[in-house]
């Protein structure tokens, strides 16, 4: 495979970057905590940007690109660590009316998973509920949930729930299939943008911070913990970008097998890398104003959607 990036692959991801700089600098993503999240004004704004129609034919009003484009697109909204269930709502663009893409904010949940916890329930306007059966839409009104008053995330609320209704079918069992497999890319290309972002905050820390005279980045110590962090986001970088290409090609491999790379790599570079963002900045690394722990949280609750580390590491097991 070809990684290397086409020109327009490049102007996407540098627009889709100086959008989320500009939209969500992280002084408004804090301050989106006090609204569950989800700004309505932001969201139409990703949505007018073709956030949530990237994947749909431009005859059907949509972005007309493949999953390898959407990853680049994802990839940069982690970086900025916007929040709201952006992976939910872009893969339920293909089971939605067209007034939906983007106007609602999509929530999704596994009917099997325990226990029931749905994020963002007070601004959802409707969660796709999967089984092996289907995919099931049900309304907020038919959902009686229980607050967590101190969510993984701040910036993520959840319901717990005792159930979850049937709701209306709107897909069958193979766009169950689908909306895994996509999701688990597009939530792998976030978890890698966030890599990325808690590297480059390390960095910058390091220049600046002195000890003994000299700035700690100097430290031969401090300097391994910064290049394992930057070799993590290259390798998960990869593994993204090939399970892009290959569900968007799957001559070229097996697109579950190249997803839960994905997943595996992207998820564990994430987590691994924001620790070490807080070990280099020291005692402040673990204050509410140094960034990194919101991108250690962020990366925590993506680790539960759309199978975990460990879930995806059986599955390479198996296939292998």
């Amino acid at each position: 495979m070809d990684f290397e990036l086409t020109t327009d692959q490049v102007d996407l991801k540098e627009g889709v970057r100086k959008l989320a700089e500009g939209r969500f600098p992280m002084e408004r993503v804090r301050e989106l905590e006090a609204v569950g999240g989800v700004d309505r004004a932001l969201w139409q704004e990703l949505a007018d940007a073709g956030v949530f129609a990237l994947r749909i034919p431009e005859g059907a009003d949509g972005v007309g690109l493949g999953m390898a484009e959407a990853a680049l697109v994802f990839e940069e909204l982690g970086r900025s660590l916007v929040p709201g269930p952006l992976v939910a709502t872009e893969v339920a663009a293909q089971l939605l009316p067209t007034a939906a893409w983007g106007a609602e904010v999509v929530g999704m949940l596994e009917r099997s998973s325990y226990p029931l916890v749905v994020e963002h329930l007070s601004v959802i306007d409707r969660l796709l509920v999967l089984d092996n059966a289907g995919v099931w839409s049900v309304t907020p009104d038919q959902i009686e949930g229980t607050p967590l008053d101190r969510p993984t995330d701040p910036l993520t609320p959840v319901h717990l729930l005792a159930s979850v209704p049937q709701g209306e079918q709107v897909g069958d069992a193979g766009a169950v299939e689908r909306l895994r497999l996509e999701g688990t890319i597009l939530t792998a290309a976030f978890l890698v943008g966030s890599a990325q972002a808690v590297t480059e905050l390390a960095v910058e820390y390091v220049k600046g911070r002195e000890q003994f005279g000299r700035p700690i980045g100097s430290f031969q110590a401090v300097k391994h913990i910064l290049a394992d962090m930057a070799t993590r986001a290259s390798v998960a970088q990869a593994a993204v970008y090939a399970a892009g290409v290959t569900l968007d090609d799957p001559e070229v491999g097996d697109p579950v097998r190249a997803a839960s790379a994905a997943k595996v790599m992207a998820g564990d570079a994430a987590v691994r890398n924001a620790k070490g963002a807080i070990q280099v900045h020291g005692g402040m690394g673990f204050t509410w104003e140094v960034d990194a722990h919101l991108h250690l949280k962020r990366a925590w609750l993506l680790d539960t959607q759309f199978g975990s580390v460990d879930h995806h590491a059986e599955v390479l097991a198996h296939l292998l």
